[in-house]
């Protein structure tokens, strides 16, 4: 693609990147495929070479942005589906958000978006905060068909209806290893998944421990930034990630870990990128050693060789979540550990596809998330699982809130396979509710 950058924007590091990713893209439409939003809508403006063609002009014209270039960018998921597909390799997602950025800088949205957006901030990156907000939506539950705004119907109705026990497990401090240590690894435990499912990190810890790793959680560490990158606030996202480098810095240097790893999926797609985030700051070389050790749980624990188990007698329908199989590249890991584990496993079709949870997209596009969502669960099920497998807190409560098949997360499942405790999720009584309003509502 041929750009017409000014020499004075190309002073712009950020600009400049945006320059030499554009220029790869040869417009062959092979991402249109792979895109869940081009899926569903039908629109080329929907799609990643629609999108890049607005990002194009909006950065190399300079001007603000107008609504319709911001409707587009905004239904962007950043499953970077059309990363893995791309045959010339455009480096689409560092392009996204460097658009992001700029719109959030550039543009003044309506005051209800801006005060939600705002909201979201405030409170998902803070497990007490979260905590109290879902206290909150357990009330407002019975009255959520009232509310004015879908956005704020889909927040109500994707809080869980039971607000799991605090863990203290999460809490600074050392799990040691049982046995002979193999390995010592620090565990980012993340943020809305501590208020959502701290089972997770305790499944986690359990099986490393008695697979011989050592657990460290460093103080001073906190959401990875991914939340507020998202939405383009990348002063929010550098100062978070910044933070956790430096907490992990200073326990590497105190002792040196062989990993950091992160069962959250879509934090390890950001924490592995932390090099590029603080690129260009004083933090830069800190960075890219911390992200050079981030790991997904499942990797770490294919380097500690689990043992065979026989046949568990349960099927096991894996979910591939899009910051796992595309951010990450992480797809044959999660599949041997659960095999290996004596589950039989069953792949959906258009396995490449987002269920539409995306970090907080299943909150600011809640038609368009909610039909990914309905037809991710759909394809779940055509292949009659006992059990839903994921490894990513955003995935499971999209799924889980459209199937009435169990949905757990991988380490869940492996933890109880290797002598953990049976996950409560398995004796759970399941009820669908409604996905929200259609996309024929939210088509305006």
């Amino acid at each position: 693609m041929q750009t017409f950058f000014t020499p004075e924007q190309l002073a712009d590091p950020g600009t400049a990147e945006a320059n030499k990713i554009l220029r790869t893209c040869v417009h062959c439409g092979f991402c249109t495929a792979t895109c869940p939003t081009y899926q569903v809508l039908g629109d080329e403006l929907d799609s990643p070479r629609g999108r890049i063609y607005l990002m194009k002009e909006m950065l190399e014209s300079g001007r603000d942005p107008d609504p319709a270039t911001v409707k587009h960018i905004d239904r962007c998921l950043s499953c970077l589906a059309c990363m893995t597909t791309c045959p010339s390799g455009v480096h689409y997602r560092h392009l996204v958000d460097h658009a992001r950025a700029y719109i959030e800088a550039r543009y003044r949205r309506p005051l209800s978006d801006r005060l939600l957006r705002r909201v979201l901030a405030f409170v998902l990156p803070s497990p007490t905060r979260f905590r109290l907000a879902l206290l909150g939506a357990k009330v407002v539950r019975p009255f959520a068909g009232l509310l004015p705004d879908a956005r704020l119907r889909a927040m109500v109705r994707m809080a869980p209806r039971q607000i799991p026990p605090v863990s203290r497990a999460e809490d600074p401090q050392t799990h040691p290893a049982r046995g002979e240590k193999r390995l010592r690894v620090g565990l980012l435990t993340g943020c809305a998944q501590r208020a959502l499912n701290p089972g997770i990190n305790e499944a986690a810890i359990r099986l490393m421990q008695r697979m011989g790793a050592e657990i460290v959680i460093p103080r001073g560490q906190g959401c990875c930034g991914a939340l507020t990158h998202h939405m383009g606030q990348e002063d929010d996202a550098k100062a978070k990630a910044r933070a956790n480098v430096r907490a992990f810095a200073a326990e590497h240097a105190r002792e040196p870990l062989d990993a950091i790893f992160v069962t959250a999926s879509g934090c390890g797609t950001t924490v592995k990128d932390w090099g590029h985030l603080l690129a260009e700051t004083p933090d830069a070389e800190a960075a890219q050693a911390m992200a050079a050790l981030a790991r997904d749980v499942t990797e770490v624990l294919a380097r500690l060789d689990l043992p065979e188990l026989p046949d568990q007698g349960l099927r096991v329908a894996y979910h591939s979540a899009c910051s796992l199989q595309h951010g990450q590249r992480v797809k044959v890991e999660p599949i041997g550990l659960l095999k290996r584990a004596g589950f039989t496993v069953a792949q959906p079709r258009d396995l490449h596809l987002c269920c539409g949870s995306a970090g907080t997209y299943n909150i600011l596009q809640p038609a368009i998330a909610g039909e990914l969502g309905q037809r991710k669960a759909a394809t779940l099920e055509a292949v009659k699982p006992d059990v839903i497998a994921a490894g990513n807190i955003g995935c499971l409560m999209q799924i889980g809130g459209k199937t009435n098949v169990p949905v757990l997360h991988t380490v869940e499942l492996l933890d109880w396979a290797y002598g953990g405790p049976r996950p409560a999720t398995l004796d759970r009584n399941v009820t669908v509710e409604g996905t929200g309003p259609s996309l024929a509502q939210n088509a305006a």
